[in-house]
């Protein structure tokens, strides 16, 4: 019924974790894992796992055709043999938990979609990843609301690649990843395509379903969100602006405080109550993050994060406008041309 792809370069930490679950899902007839020139040793652990899992077939990329997002291409290559009447695209640092296939097949049906795709739980063991990656999910869920995503009367759509369930009959008749070959966040304009063109589609983030580590070293988590956050936050000067207004409202605060002060428009008397009033917008702040905490199920504690991860999310962003807004990112040994509006 379901043909899994999925794409892999340099993948060796975690490749045998991901194979090994969703070869485990009994809605799986196949897994098509494209070896994208790999370096390291995800070649030498694909060949011992194809050896004891007859459901596992892997391709090897030969070259990367021009204008081509490499992970698109494997992506694009393993969908061409696929035979299942569903295909889901996942990534090689995703682990599948028992039944996750079943309530994905169950939730397509369920909510009438033809697209059904997961936000996995994210799985963290240093500082930076607890202090960056909820942060940023916190953002992601402001901006792209799952109810207004899966409401077929909204144009909004999203979807996350680490784990995107699509029917094959409309994967093809969208174009496919050659429709989106160019684009770095393919699996939010494979959504689009989607919907735009009348189809139902279905995005949450369940709990018990799948997990996913996705960085394993600060530089690695640096290089993936500065070259999506820029995009992901709306691709021009005028998002990101209100992007830093609404996070950052403290900031503002601070520069006017301190502008008054300089040029004597404060009085002492003033100061302060002006700064107690500042105080207690950065206190507003921390409660206000740990109701996004606790709306996308992170632990309370994740609190104590929050000053450095809301400048790190602030870094980050810059990082990701100047990357794209000079046509070139980079991500695992490659550079590619990034057009923004």
């Amino acid at each position: 019924m379901v043909s899994a792809i999925i794409p892999a370069r340099n993948e060796e930490a975690s490749i045998a974790r991901a194979v090994e679950s969703v070869a485990a899902q009994p809605e799986v007839g196949e897994v098509i894992v494209v070896n994208d020139q790999s370096s390291d040793q995800t070649g030498a652990i694909l060949g011992e796992l194809a050896a004891r899992i007859p459901k596992l077939k892997v391709l090897e990329v030969a070259t990367l055709p021009a204008g081509w997002v490499g992970k698109n291409y494997a992506a694009s290559l393993g969908a061409a043999v696929a035979t299942g009447d569903w295909l889901l695209f996942t990534d090689a640092d995703t682990y599948h938990l028992s039944g996750a296939m079943r309530r994905a097949l169950a939730d397509a049906a369920g909510h009438d979609a033809v697209l059904v795709s997961y936000s996995p739980e994210q799985e963290m063991e240093t500082f930076w990843e607890r202090a960056l990656i909820p942060f940023v999910y916190g953002r992601l869920a402001a901006r792209f609301s799952f109810a207004r995503v899966n409401d077929p009367r909204r144009p909004d759509a999203a979807a996350n690649g680490q784990f995107l369930l699509l029917l094959r009959d409309v994967y093809q008749a969208v174009g496919g990843h050659a429709a989106v070959a160019g684009t770095i966040l393919e699996d939010v304009a494979l959504a689009r395509r989607v919907k735009q063109q009348g189809w139902g589609i279905y995005f949450t983030a369940p709990i018990g379903v799948v997990r996913t580590r996705m960085y394993r070293s600060f530089g690695a988590m640096w290089q993936g969100w500065t070259k999506n956050l820029y995009p992901l936050v709306g691709g021009d000067v005028k998002s990101l602006s209100l992007e830093y207004v609404e996070v950052f409202p403290f900031l503002e605060a601070g520069v006017s405080l301190g502008a008054l002060s300089f040029f004597g428009g404060l009085k002492g008397s003033l100061l302060l109550p002006m700064l107690g009033l500042l105080a207690g917008l950065f206190l507003y702040m921390h409660l206000r993050y740990a109701v996004t905490l606790y709306r996308n199920l992170y632990p309370l504690s994740h609190i104590q994060y929050y000053l450095p991860g809301a400048c790190l999310y602030g870094a980050a962003l810059i990082a990701s406008w100047w990357k794209n807004t000079r046509g070139v990112v980079a991500w695992k040994g490659r550079t590619y041309a990034v057009r923004t509006p």
